[in-house]
Protein backbone atom coordinates (compact mmCIF):
# COMPACT_ATOMS: atom_id res chain seq x y z
CA UNK A 1 0.00 0.00 0.00
CA UNK A 2 1.05 3.45 -0.70
CA UNK A 3 2.01 5.31 2.52
CA UNK A 4 -0.54 8.38 1.70
CA UNK A 5 -3.48 5.44 1.48
CA UNK A 6 -2.08 4.43 5.18
CA UNK A 7 -2.01 8.00 6.52
CA UNK A 8 -5.90 8.23 5.16
CA UNK A 9 -7.01 5.07 6.65
CA UNK A 10 -5.36 6.01 10.17
CA UNK A 11 -7.02 9.52 10.62
CA UNK A 12 -10.31 8.07 9.81
CA UNK A 13 -10.37 5.26 12.16
CA UNK A 14 -8.74 7.56 14.92
CA UNK A 15 -11.59 10.06 14.42
CA UNK A 16 -14.22 7.05 14.47
CA UNK A 17 -12.66 5.77 17.18
CA UNK A 18 -12.94 8.98 19.16
CA UNK A 19 -16.31 9.74 18.25
CA UNK A 20 -17.76 5.94 19.56
CA UNK A 21 -18.58 5.39 23.32
CA UNK A 22 -16.49 3.20 25.50
CA UNK A 23 -20.00 1.60 26.76
CA UNK A 24 -19.84 -0.88 29.92
CA UNK A 25 -16.78 -1.22 32.11
CA UNK A 26 -15.76 -5.17 31.20
CA UNK A 27 -14.85 -7.17 34.28
CA UNK A 28 -11.51 -8.61 32.08
CA UNK A 29 -8.56 -6.98 33.64
CA UNK A 30 -5.58 -5.98 31.27
CA UNK A 31 -1.73 -5.62 32.35
CA UNK A 32 -0.01 -2.95 30.09
CA UNK A 33 3.40 -4.53 30.17
CA UNK A 34 6.61 -3.43 28.72
CA UNK A 35 8.58 -6.38 26.54
CA UNK A 36 5.04 -8.02 26.30
CA UNK A 37 2.61 -8.27 24.13
CA UNK A 38 -0.64 -8.53 25.17
CA UNK A 39 -3.40 -11.05 23.22
CA UNK A 40 -7.15 -10.36 23.74
CA UNK A 41 -8.76 -13.47 21.94
CA UNK A 42 -12.46 -13.83 21.55
CA UNK A 43 -15.24 -14.84 19.39
CA UNK A 44 -16.60 -11.98 16.97
CA UNK A 45 -18.48 -9.12 18.28
CA UNK A 46 -17.85 -9.80 21.79
CA UNK A 47 -16.33 -6.27 22.57
CA UNK A 48 -12.62 -6.99 21.83
CA UNK A 49 -12.51 -3.43 20.22
CA UNK A 50 -14.65 -1.57 22.75
CA UNK A 51 -12.38 -3.63 25.32
CA UNK A 52 -9.49 -1.93 23.48
CA UNK A 53 -10.86 1.81 23.53
CA UNK A 54 -11.50 1.44 27.30
CA UNK A 55 -7.79 0.45 27.78
CA UNK A 56 -7.03 3.65 25.33
CA UNK A 57 -8.31 5.89 27.87
CA UNK A 58 -6.22 5.08 30.28
CA UNK A 59 -3.04 5.75 28.21
CA UNK A 60 -2.48 9.71 27.27
CA UNK A 61 -0.50 9.15 24.11
CA UNK A 62 -1.13 5.89 21.78
CA UNK A 63 -1.25 4.38 18.14
CA UNK A 64 -4.35 2.32 17.13
CA UNK A 65 -5.15 0.43 13.69
CA UNK A 66 -8.10 -1.89 13.02
CA UNK A 67 -6.83 -4.27 9.86
CA UNK A 68 -10.45 -5.35 9.63
CA UNK A 69 -11.19 -2.32 7.72
CA UNK A 70 -12.14 -2.81 4.38
CA UNK A 71 -9.25 -0.16 3.20
CA UNK A 72 -6.54 -2.77 4.29
CA UNK A 73 -7.16 -5.38 2.16
CA UNK A 74 -4.21 -5.26 -0.02
CA UNK A 75 -2.12 -4.26 3.10
CA UNK A 76 0.92 -7.20 3.56
CA UNK A 77 3.74 -7.24 6.37
CA UNK A 78 6.01 -5.01 4.30
CA UNK A 79 3.58 -2.30 4.99
CA UNK A 80 4.03 -2.10 8.73
CA UNK A 81 7.03 0.11 8.39
CA UNK A 82 5.12 2.18 6.77
CA UNK A 83 2.39 2.32 9.23
CA UNK A 84 5.00 2.95 12.20
CA UNK A 85 6.13 5.69 10.38
CA UNK A 86 2.88 7.37 9.47
CA UNK A 87 2.13 7.10 13.13
CA UNK A 88 5.13 9.05 14.05
CA UNK A 89 4.47 12.28 11.39
CA UNK A 90 0.85 12.13 12.74
CA UNK A 91 1.16 11.91 16.61
CA UNK A 92 5.33 12.17 17.64
CA UNK A 93 6.40 9.59 19.48
CA UNK A 94 4.43 7.15 22.04
CA UNK A 95 5.27 3.60 23.48
CA UNK A 96 1.93 2.57 23.61
CA UNK A 97 0.66 0.24 20.35
CA UNK A 98 -2.70 -1.19 19.68
CA UNK A 99 -3.89 -3.18 16.89
CA UNK A 100 -7.43 -4.56 16.21
CA UNK A 101 -7.44 -8.02 14.51
CA UNK A 102 -4.49 -8.13 13.46
CA UNK A 103 -4.05 -12.08 12.93
CA UNK A 104 -5.63 -10.70 8.93
CA UNK A 105 -1.80 -10.22 8.23
CA UNK A 106 0.31 -13.00 7.42
CA UNK A 107 3.40 -11.94 8.96
CA UNK A 108 2.20 -9.75 11.63
CA UNK A 109 4.17 -11.52 14.49
CA UNK A 110 7.49 -10.28 12.99
CA UNK A 111 6.53 -6.80 13.35
CA UNK A 112 5.15 -7.14 16.73
CA UNK A 113 8.31 -8.86 17.61
CA UNK A 114 10.30 -6.11 16.77
CA UNK A 115 8.19 -3.64 18.84
CA UNK A 116 8.41 -5.75 22.41
CA UNK A 117 12.27 -6.27 21.43
CA UNK A 118 12.01 -2.47 21.61
CA UNK A 119 10.61 -2.41 25.06
CA UNK A 120 7.08 -1.05 23.65
CA UNK A 121 3.86 -1.89 25.15
CA UNK A 122 1.59 -3.64 22.71
CA UNK A 123 -1.95 -4.68 22.74
CA UNK A 124 -3.83 -6.28 19.98
CA UNK A 125 -7.02 -8.57 19.64
CA UNK A 126 -7.68 -11.14 17.58
CA UNK A 127 -11.09 -13.90 16.73
CA UNK A 128 -8.57 -16.58 16.30
CA UNK A 129 -7.42 -18.59 19.13
CA UNK A 130 -4.99 -21.19 16.43
CA UNK A 131 -3.80 -18.45 14.05
CA UNK A 132 -2.90 -16.27 17.26
CA UNK A 133 -1.42 -18.95 19.24
CA UNK A 134 0.32 -20.62 16.68
CA UNK A 135 2.22 -17.35 15.15
CA UNK A 136 2.94 -16.42 18.94
CA UNK A 137 4.42 -19.71 19.76
CA UNK A 138 7.22 -19.76 17.25
CA UNK A 139 8.08 -15.37 17.41
CA UNK A 140 7.18 -14.79 20.29
CA UNK A 141 7.53 -17.43 23.06
CA UNK A 142 7.45 -16.50 26.81
CA UNK A 143 7.01 -12.51 25.49
CA UNK A 144 3.39 -12.54 25.43
CA UNK A 145 0.39 -12.62 27.46
CA UNK A 146 -3.20 -14.29 26.29
CA UNK A 147 -6.78 -13.26 27.55
CA UNK A 148 -9.59 -14.23 26.82
CA UNK A 149 -12.69 -12.32 26.08
CA UNK A 150 -16.13 -13.72 26.64
CA UNK A 151 -19.69 -12.11 25.71
CA UNK A 152 -21.20 -10.27 28.66
CA UNK A 153 -21.64 -12.03 31.91
CA UNK A 154 -24.73 -11.82 33.71
CA UNK A 155 -23.59 -9.16 35.74
CA UNK A 156 -22.00 -6.94 32.76
CA UNK A 157 -25.89 -7.72 31.32
CA UNK A 158 -27.49 -6.23 33.93
CA UNK A 159 -25.67 -2.96 33.63
CA UNK A 160 -26.16 -3.00 30.12
CA UNK A 161 -29.83 -3.61 29.96
CA UNK A 162 -30.57 -1.78 33.19
CA UNK A 163 -32.24 -4.36 35.15
CA UNK A 164 -31.97 -5.77 38.75
CA UNK A 165 -30.27 -9.01 39.95
CA UNK A 166 -32.90 -11.48 40.23
CA UNK A 167 -35.05 -14.20 38.81
CA UNK A 168 -36.79 -12.41 35.91
CA UNK A 169 -33.29 -10.22 34.76
CA UNK A 170 -31.45 -13.79 35.04
CA UNK A 171 -34.00 -15.03 33.04
CA UNK A 172 -33.66 -12.97 29.93
CA UNK A 173 -29.86 -13.21 30.62
CA UNK A 174 -30.54 -16.82 29.57
CA UNK A 175 -32.70 -16.01 26.65
CA UNK A 176 -30.86 -13.44 25.13
CA UNK A 177 -26.67 -14.43 26.26
CA UNK A 178 -24.04 -11.66 26.38
CA UNK A 179 -23.75 -10.40 22.84
CA UNK A 180 -23.49 -6.66 23.13
CA UNK A 181 -25.26 -5.69 20.34
CA UNK A 182 -27.78 -7.83 20.59
CA UNK A 183 -28.84 -7.04 24.36
CA UNK A 184 -29.19 -3.12 22.98
CA UNK A 185 -31.56 -4.05 19.71
CA UNK A 186 -32.83 -7.69 20.79
CA UNK A 187 -32.75 -8.46 16.90
CA UNK A 188 -31.98 -12.03 15.78
CA UNK A 189 -29.91 -11.60 12.93
CA UNK A 190 -27.29 -9.71 14.86
CA UNK A 191 -26.60 -13.00 16.08
CA UNK A 192 -26.96 -15.10 13.17
CA UNK A 193 -24.90 -12.57 11.29
CA UNK A 194 -22.08 -13.56 13.85
CA UNK A 195 -22.50 -17.03 12.81
CA UNK A 196 -22.36 -16.31 9.31
CA UNK A 197 -19.19 -14.58 9.67
CA UNK A 198 -17.68 -17.12 11.87
CA UNK A 199 -18.47 -20.11 9.45
CA UNK A 200 -17.46 -18.23 6.25
CA UNK A 201 -14.76 -15.59 6.92
CA UNK A 202 -12.95 -17.11 9.97
CA UNK A 203 -13.30 -20.89 8.57
CA UNK A 204 -14.47 -21.44 5.21
CA UNK A 205 -11.76 -18.79 3.45
CA UNK A 206 -9.76 -18.93 5.82
CA UNK A 207 -8.64 -22.82 5.52
CA UNK A 208 -9.74 -22.50 1.70
CA UNK A 209 -12.63 -25.34 2.05
CA UNK A 210 -14.49 -26.44 -0.64
CA UNK A 211 -17.08 -27.95 0.81
CA UNK A 212 -18.80 -25.36 2.93
CA UNK A 213 -22.04 -27.72 3.57
CA UNK A 214 -20.30 -29.66 5.60
CA UNK A 215 -18.94 -27.69 8.31
CA UNK A 216 -22.25 -25.73 8.44
CA UNK A 217 -23.87 -28.89 9.35
CA UNK A 218 -21.37 -29.99 11.80
CA UNK A 219 -21.89 -26.42 13.15
CA UNK A 220 -25.83 -26.83 13.67
CA UNK A 221 -25.92 -30.47 14.73
CA UNK A 222 -23.53 -29.38 17.27
CA UNK A 223 -25.51 -26.21 18.17
CA UNK A 224 -28.63 -28.31 18.35
CA UNK A 225 -26.90 -30.64 21.00
CA UNK A 226 -25.19 -28.56 23.34
CA UNK A 227 -24.52 -30.46 26.97
CA UNK A 228 -24.62 -33.85 25.18
CA UNK A 229 -21.63 -36.32 24.35
CA UNK A 230 -20.09 -36.64 21.18
CA UNK A 231 -17.55 -38.86 19.46
CA UNK A 232 -15.48 -38.31 16.49
CA UNK A 233 -16.90 -41.62 14.78
CA UNK A 234 -20.20 -40.93 15.46
CA UNK A 235 -19.89 -37.05 13.82
CA UNK A 236 -18.12 -39.08 10.81
CA UNK A 237 -21.04 -40.97 10.39
CA UNK A 238 -23.47 -38.25 10.37
CA UNK A 239 -21.98 -35.76 7.97
CA UNK A 240 -20.97 -38.54 5.74
CA UNK A 241 -17.56 -38.08 5.59
CA UNK A 242 -14.29 -40.26 4.46
CA UNK A 243 -12.04 -39.45 7.49
CA UNK A 244 -12.35 -38.97 11.25
CA UNK A 245 -9.35 -36.74 10.75
CA UNK A 246 -11.45 -34.37 8.45
CA UNK A 247 -13.82 -34.31 11.54
CA UNK A 248 -11.36 -33.59 14.02
CA UNK A 249 -9.97 -30.74 11.88
CA UNK A 250 -13.39 -28.90 11.73
CA UNK A 251 -14.26 -29.19 15.25
CA UNK A 252 -10.59 -27.81 15.34
CA UNK A 253 -11.44 -24.58 13.62
CA UNK A 254 -15.45 -24.30 15.35
CA UNK A 255 -12.82 -24.36 19.08
CA UNK A 256 -10.61 -21.86 17.60
CA UNK A 257 -13.22 -19.13 16.40
CA UNK A 258 -14.65 -19.51 19.55
CA UNK A 259 -17.68 -20.54 18.94
CA UNK A 260 -18.03 -23.69 20.85
CA UNK A 261 -16.15 -25.32 23.91
CA UNK A 262 -15.69 -29.29 24.09
CA UNK A 263 -15.69 -30.77 27.78
CA UNK A 264 -13.55 -33.85 28.04
CA UNK A 265 -14.63 -36.76 30.87
CA UNK A 266 -12.92 -36.27 33.87
CA UNK A 267 -9.52 -39.00 34.28
CA UNK A 268 -6.39 -38.93 35.82
CA UNK A 269 -5.04 -40.72 33.04
CA UNK A 270 -4.39 -37.72 30.00
CA UNK A 271 -5.24 -41.24 27.31
CA UNK A 272 -8.58 -41.47 28.92
CA UNK A 273 -9.33 -37.99 28.30
CA UNK A 274 -8.44 -37.93 24.73
CA UNK A 275 -10.51 -41.66 23.86
CA UNK A 276 -13.50 -40.76 25.75
CA UNK A 277 -16.64 -39.33 24.47
CA UNK A 278 -16.69 -35.63 25.22
CA UNK A 279 -19.04 -32.89 25.75
CA UNK A 280 -20.41 -29.80 23.54
CA UNK A 281 -20.74 -26.21 24.54
CA UNK A 282 -22.16 -22.91 23.08
CA UNK A 283 -20.02 -19.70 23.46
CA UNK A 284 -23.59 -17.93 24.02
CA UNK A 285 -27.16 -18.73 24.83
CA UNK A 286 -28.09 -16.39 22.54
CA UNK A 287 -26.52 -17.57 19.19
CA UNK A 288 -27.71 -21.01 20.32
CA UNK A 289 -31.32 -19.57 20.55
CA UNK A 290 -31.01 -18.57 17.38
CA UNK A 291 -30.02 -21.99 15.59
CA UNK A 292 -32.93 -24.08 16.92
CA UNK A 293 -35.88 -23.37 19.15
CA UNK A 294 -35.97 -26.49 21.14
CA UNK A 295 -32.67 -25.33 22.91
CA UNK A 296 -34.61 -21.91 23.98
CA UNK A 297 -37.14 -24.66 25.63
CA UNK A 298 -34.69 -26.77 27.58
CA UNK A 299 -34.31 -24.66 30.64
CA UNK A 300 -32.11 -27.39 31.89
CA UNK A 301 -29.27 -27.06 28.71
CA UNK A 302 -29.74 -23.24 28.64
CA UNK A 303 -28.46 -22.85 32.69
CA UNK A 304 -25.92 -26.15 32.09
CA UNK A 305 -24.53 -23.91 29.19
CA UNK A 306 -24.68 -20.66 31.43
CA UNK A 307 -23.06 -22.42 34.33
CA UNK A 308 -20.23 -23.95 31.99
CA UNK A 309 -19.25 -20.82 30.36
CA UNK A 310 -19.28 -19.22 33.74
CA UNK A 311 -16.46 -22.71 34.82
CA UNK A 312 -14.50 -22.55 31.68
CA UNK A 313 -13.64 -18.20 32.14
CA UNK A 314 -12.60 -18.76 35.65
CA UNK A 315 -10.80 -21.81 35.46
CA UNK A 316 -8.02 -23.61 33.68
CA UNK A 317 -9.81 -26.61 32.68
CA UNK A 318 -13.57 -27.81 33.12
CA UNK A 319 -14.60 -31.76 32.81
CA UNK A 320 -18.09 -33.88 33.09
CA UNK A 321 -17.73 -37.13 35.56
CA UNK A 322 -19.24 -40.09 34.54
CA UNK A 323 -18.86 -43.04 36.81
CA UNK A 324 -21.39 -44.97 38.51
CA UNK A 325 -22.97 -41.88 38.69
CA UNK A 326 -22.98 -38.34 37.00
CA UNK A 327 -21.57 -34.88 37.88
CA UNK A 328 -21.96 -32.15 35.63
CA UNK A 329 -18.54 -30.04 36.08
CA UNK A 330 -14.96 -31.01 37.46
CA UNK A 331 -12.73 -28.06 37.87
CA UNK A 332 -9.16 -27.91 37.82
CA UNK A 333 -6.16 -24.78 38.28
CA UNK A 334 -2.81 -25.38 38.00
CA UNK A 335 -3.35 -29.36 37.48
CA UNK A 336 -5.22 -29.53 41.17
CA UNK A 337 -9.31 -30.74 41.18
CA UNK A 338 -11.27 -27.73 43.19
CA UNK A 339 -14.71 -28.25 42.72
CA UNK A 340 -17.59 -30.57 41.78
CA UNK A 341 -20.69 -28.91 40.14
CA UNK A 342 -24.21 -30.01 40.09
CA UNK A 343 -26.67 -28.47 37.42
CA UNK A 344 -29.81 -28.82 38.36
CA UNK A 345 -33.32 -27.03 37.39
CA UNK A 346 -35.18 -27.54 40.90
CA UNK A 347 -34.37 -30.10 42.91
CA UNK A 348 -37.53 -32.51 44.21
CA UNK A 349 -38.40 -35.44 45.85
CA UNK A 350 -37.99 -37.41 42.34
CA UNK A 351 -34.31 -36.38 41.50
CA UNK A 352 -32.93 -35.38 44.78
CA UNK A 353 -30.74 -38.57 45.17
CA UNK A 354 -29.80 -39.09 41.62
CA UNK A 355 -28.37 -35.44 42.22
CA UNK A 356 -26.26 -36.05 45.76
CA UNK A 357 -24.59 -39.16 45.09
CA UNK A 358 -23.51 -37.55 41.55
CA UNK A 359 -21.56 -35.21 43.64
CA UNK A 360 -20.52 -37.60 46.41
CA UNK A 361 -19.45 -39.83 43.93
CA UNK A 362 -17.47 -36.92 42.41
CA UNK A 363 -15.87 -35.75 44.98
CA UNK A 364 -14.78 -39.49 46.39
CA UNK A 365 -13.05 -39.97 43.30
CA UNK A 366 -11.73 -36.93 41.90
CA UNK A 367 -10.95 -35.42 45.37
CA UNK A 368 -12.29 -32.18 44.83
CA UNK A 369 -12.11 -29.70 47.68
CA UNK A 370 -15.74 -27.91 47.59
CA UNK A 371 -19.15 -29.32 46.01
CA UNK A 372 -22.16 -27.54 45.33
CA UNK A 373 -25.51 -27.49 43.00
CA UNK A 374 -26.34 -24.81 41.13
CA UNK A 375 -30.48 -24.01 40.52
CA UNK A 376 -32.67 -21.73 38.79
CA UNK A 377 -34.31 -20.23 41.90
CA UNK A 378 -34.08 -22.54 44.64
CA UNK A 379 -31.72 -21.93 47.80
CA UNK A 380 -31.63 -24.64 50.48
CA UNK A 381 -28.87 -26.96 52.58
CA UNK A 382 -28.91 -30.44 51.69
CA UNK A 383 -27.34 -32.69 53.73
CA UNK A 384 -24.34 -30.22 54.16
CA UNK A 385 -24.42 -29.50 50.05
CA UNK A 386 -25.55 -25.96 49.22
CA UNK A 387 -27.96 -25.37 46.87
CA UNK A 388 -27.70 -21.73 45.34
CA UNK A 389 -29.43 -20.13 42.52
CA UNK A 390 -27.79 -19.53 39.54
CA UNK A 391 -28.22 -15.62 39.39
CA UNK A 392 -26.80 -15.44 42.89
CA UNK A 393 -24.14 -17.87 42.19
CA UNK A 394 -22.95 -15.74 39.29
CA UNK A 395 -22.71 -12.28 41.09
CA UNK A 396 -20.84 -13.62 43.71
CA UNK A 397 -18.76 -15.40 41.75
Amino acid sequence: MLKEEIKVIVEKQREQLQSEDIGIKRELLIDILPSFSTIISGIRRCGKSTLLRQVMTEVKDYYYFNFEDERTFNFKVEDFQKLDEVFKDLYGESNYYFFDEIQSITGWELFIRRLVDAKKKVILTGSNASLLSKELGTKLTGRHITKELFPFSYREYLQLAKEKPGLESFNNYQKRGGFPDFIKYKKEQIVQEVLKDILFRDIIARYGLRNDQTIQSLARYLLTNIGKEFSYHKLQKYLKVGSVNTVIAYMSYLENSYLIFTAPRFSFSYKKQLISPKKVYCIDNGLAQSVTSSFSQDQGRMLENTVFLHLRKNNDKVFYFKGEKECDFITSNKNNVEKAVQVCVKITNENIQREIEGLHEARKQTKAKDICIITVDQEEKIENIQAIPAWKWLIKN
